[in-house]
C-alpha cells in the first residue's frame, strides 16, 4: 500500500472513529434479549425486546461475559464490568457497538459513580 493510499484510508476512517464514545460501567443482561450499560451518565439501552430497541450494529462484539468475572442474578443472566466503545443516540440508547473489553468487577465496584447501581457485595 502506498503512502497516499494509507493517508486516504486514515482520512476516511477517522470521522467514523471520532464519533465513538468510551463508556465504562456495569454491562447488564437481566433477562432474555435485554442488555443495558449503566455508567456514570446513567443507563444506556443496548437491546430491549419489550420496546423493540436494538443497537443497529455490533451485538456480536459483546464477548461471553461468563468467561471473565461475572455475577449471576437469574439462570444465565447477570452482569459484568466492561468498557464499551459505542455510538449513542445522545439520549439513552446505544446505536452501534465497536468494541467491548471486559474488566475486573473491582473496577466498577471501586467507582463511586456506579458502584451503587448493581453490585451489592
Amino acid at each position: 500500500m502506498t503512502r497516499l493510499h494509507a493517508l486516504v484510508l486514515m482520512m476516511l476512517l477517522a470521522p467514523a472513529a471520532a464519533h465513538a464514545e468510551r463508556r465504562c460501567g456495569w454491562l447488564d443482561n437481566p433477562s432474555t434479549a435485554k442488555w443495558l450499560l449503566i455508567d456514570s451518565g446513567g443507563g444506556w439501552t443496548i437491546m430491549d425486546n419489550g420496546s423493540g430497541y436494538k443497537a443497529a450494529e455490533g451485538m456480536d462484539k459483546i464477548p461471553d461475559l461468563t468467561a471473565g468475572e461475572f455475577v449471576y442474578t437469574y439462570a444465565y443472566h447477570g452482569y459484568a464490568c466492561a468498557c464499551m466503545d459505542v455510538d449513542t443516540d445522545g439520549e439513552e440508547g446505544i446505536t452501534r457497538i465497536h468494541s467491548v473489553p471486559q474488566l475486573p468487577l473491582s473496577r466498577c465496584r471501586s467507582d463511586p459513580a456506579i458502584s451503587r447501581f448493581l453490585d451489592k457485595d
